[in-house]
């Protein structure tokens, strides 16, 4: 049976839905602004205070390794008045399942550290990249995932609103050499997360030069849908970004791929996620779509 207390709590949901939905949206902001006050106000404005005090910065990022490169146009910024160091920490968990994740379900594992070290040390404006072992860390990145924020903005910013630096992002970020063999071809890095389900990529199948350049159960699932689809194995991520810099044109979804084709400012499309559109593209030659017709039509104007 309902105590009285209990039915005092479930009447106002009731009686007036509005005013409690108000109510409730502003002990949502309330326990917000302390949740801030008490936990990441003091380590956000050390941030503030250590970028203006020091000149050597270290960075902390755990993963994934789209993640880590989408903070690379900040760290670029701030390697303009600072010496950047980069470590990673490998084997934290996913908070939530996550289904055919690269590293199992981690952020970040030993397998996958070595495929990405190469294209970050590629980077002349990190000084160095090292597994994290308790290092002393200045910026913690992965401060990102506990703030109490929607993240459903810009992922290319999270980093700009932990650091309060602002890097212009229509800029290339990237470097690395063409690949020595595949070139001007149609690259696909399609993952399994956040696939836009009202397209299709079938009409690609009268092009004889599509090469998919993700896992081999990614390609698999995609080939169902496009019958000539060759598969490329990447030995590492630095060679992932030469063949993306040689490409005539890449199509991802938001993923590691499409994070580096942004960084190298190639002609690319995004497969925009109807359920989480935190990816976005900027700059010339960048496209994102969520339907049939536009996919077709950016594709054509960009080949």
């Amino acid at each position: 049976m309902f105590s009285l207390n209990k039915l005092k709590n479930f009447l106002p949901k009731f009686l007036n839905k509005k005013q409690y939905l108000k109510n409730k949206k502003l002990e949502q902001i309330t326990n917000d602004k302390e949740i801030f006050k008490n936990n990441y106000e003091d380590r956000i404005n050390k941030i503030q205070e250590c970028l203006t005090k020091k000149k050597e910065i270290s960075f902390l990022h755990s993963g994934h390794s789209g993640d880590i490169i989408l903070n690379f146009p900040v760290i670029k910024e701030l390697s303009k008045t600072h010496k950047c160091k980069l470590f990673i920490q490998l084997n934290l968990p996913i908070a939530k399942h996550y289904d055919n994740h690269p590293a199992g379900q981690f952020y970040m594992n030993k397998k996958i550290y070595n495929m990405i070290a190469p294209l970050i040390k590629n980077q002349k404006y990190i000084e160095s990249v090292e597994i994290f072992n308790n290092q002393h860390i200045d910026i913690n990145l992965d401060l990102i995932r506990e703030l109490p924020l929607n993240l459903l903005f810009d992922n290319m910013r999270y980093g700009s609103h932990i650091t309060g630096t602002q890097p212009n992002l229509n800029e290339k970020f990237l470097e690395c050499k063409e690949h020595n063999h595949l070139k001007e071809k149609i690259i696909i890095h399609r993952s399994f997360r956040q696939q836009n389900h009202y397209i299709s990529y079938n009409f690609l199948e009268k092009y004889e030069d599509a090469y998919f350049i993700g896992t081999f159960d990614e390609y698999n699932d995609l080939k169902k849908n496009l019958k000539n689809l060759k598969f490329y194995d990447c030995r590492d991520f630095l060679e992932m970004a030469m063949i993306i810099k040689s490409s005539k044109i890449f199509i991802g979804n938001q993923s590691l791929g499409i994070v580096i084709a942004e960084g190298l400012k190639v002609s690319r499309l995004l497969e925009a996620s109807p359920y989480f559109p935190a990816g976005q593209v900027h700059g010339e030659k960048g496209y994102d779509f969520y339907f049939q017709s536009h996919f077709e039509k950016y594709f054509h104007m960009l080949y």
